[in-house]
C-alpha cells in the first residue's frame, strides 16, 4: 500500500500532555497499516550520572515503564511499535537524531508540555526546536486532538516551497478522500500574484481529481490562516516552517509558530524537500 508518509515516529514522554499525539501516531500506523517507531526522550548527562547514579537509574526506571505503557496501548490497537529511550542534554536533538537514524519522514509530537514560559503561551521549546531541526515533515498535535476527517487546508506562498506544500497536502487530501482549500495571505502589492498562486494550484488539485477551492486573503497572516481553517471547517493545516527564508532551517518562523501554537486541530508542517525526495524514491 503506498502512502504519504512510509516511516512514521512517534515522539512522546507519555505525559497527559502526550496524548494527542500518541492518539494520532497509533490512528495513522493503524490506518496506514504502517509500524511506528518511538522514541522517549530523557534529560542526561555524564556528570549528572557520576554524580547522581541513584537518580539515574530511577530515571531510566521511569522510562522503561512509560515505554511499557505507551507498547501497551499499541498492542491493543494492533500497531507495532518499536520504541526506546534515547539519553541526552537536549531532549529535541535525541528526537532529531532518532529520525535521521531510522530514516523517518514524519514525526509526530504533542503541541506543548507543561514547563515553561513558552509552554504556556504558544508552543513547547523542545517542539519548537524539533521542528527547526528536523530532517523530515513534523506533525504536531495538540492534546485531545482526532485523526483528521473533514478537510486539508494548506497555507502556501507563491513559489517553489508553495508549490511543494500544496503538492505535499495534496497527497494528504486524495489518500484521506477528503476535500482540500489552498489558502495564501497576499503581501502588500503580491494580491495579483497571490491569486495567481491560487487559481493555478486550485486547477492542478483538481486535475488531480481532488474537490479543492482556494482563497487569497489579507491581514496578519497567522490570523487568516486560523480563520480560515475555522470558516471552512478543516480539521488539519499543512504550512512550512519559516516566516523568512533568509534564516534558514535554524528558526522556526513567527507565523508557523503562532499557527502551531493557537490552532484547534493538528498542524503539519511539511519539510520543504518533500516533493524531490518522493520523486527520487519512486
Amino acid at each position: 500500500m503506498s502512502t504519504v508518509f512510509q516511516h512514521l515516529l512517534l515522539a512522546t514522554e507519555h505525559s497527559e500532555f502526550d496524548s494527542g499525539a500518541e492518539a494520532l501516531a497509533m490512528a495513522l500506523a493503524r490506518r496506514c497499516q504502517l509500524p511506528l517507531g518511538g522514541v522517549l526522550p530523557i534529560v542526561s548527562n555524564p556528570e549528572f550520572e557520576a554524580a547522581a547514579p541513584a537518580l539515574a537509574t530511577r530515571a531510566d526506571q521511569q522510562a522503561a515503564e512509560r515505554i511499557a505503557a505507551v507498547h501497551a496501548l499499541a498492542q491493543a490497537q494492533g500497531v507495532s511499535l518499536a520504541m526506546q529511550a534515547r539519553r541526552g542534554p537536549e531532549p529535541y536533538q535525541e528526537i532529531v537524531d532518532e529520525a535521521r537514524e531510522r530514516g523517518s519522514d514524519l514525526i509526530v509530537i504533542r503541541r506543548r508540555g507543561k514547563r515553561g514560559f513558552l509552554a504556556k503561551l504558544l508552543l513547547g521549546e523542545m517542539v519548537s526546536r524539533v521542528v527547526a531541526h528536523a530532517p523530515c515533515s513534523v506533525l504536531i498535535v495538540p492534546r485531545g486532538a482526532a485523526m483528521w476527517q473533514q478537510r486539508v487546508l494548506v497555507a502556501a506562498e507563491p513559489g517553489a516551497q508553495g508549490q511543494q506544500l500544496v503538492a505535499l497536502a495534496g497527497a494528504v487530501a486524495a489518500e484521506c478522500r477528503l476535500p482540500i482549500s489552498v489558502v495564501t495571505v497576499a503581501e502588500p502589492g503580491g494580491q495579483a500574484q497571490a491569486q495567481s498562486f491560487v487559481e493555478t494550484s486550485v486547477a492542478q488539485l483538481r486535475q488531480r481529481g481532488l474537490d479543492a477551492e482556494g482563497r487569497t486573503l489579507s491581514g496578519k497572516p497567522y490570523e487568516q490562516i486560523l480563520q480560515a481553517g475555522r470558516d471552512l471547517g478543516a480539521d488539519l493545516i499543512v504550512m512550512g516552517s519559516r516566516g523568512d527564508a533568509h534564516l534558514g532551517r535554524a528558526l522556526i518562523g513567527g507565523v508557523a509558530q503562532k499557527v502551531i501554537g493557537l490552532a484547534e486541530h493538528p498542524v503539519l508542517v511539511a519539510h520543504t524537500d518533500w516533493h524531490e525526495n518522493k520523486e527520487s524514491a519512486t
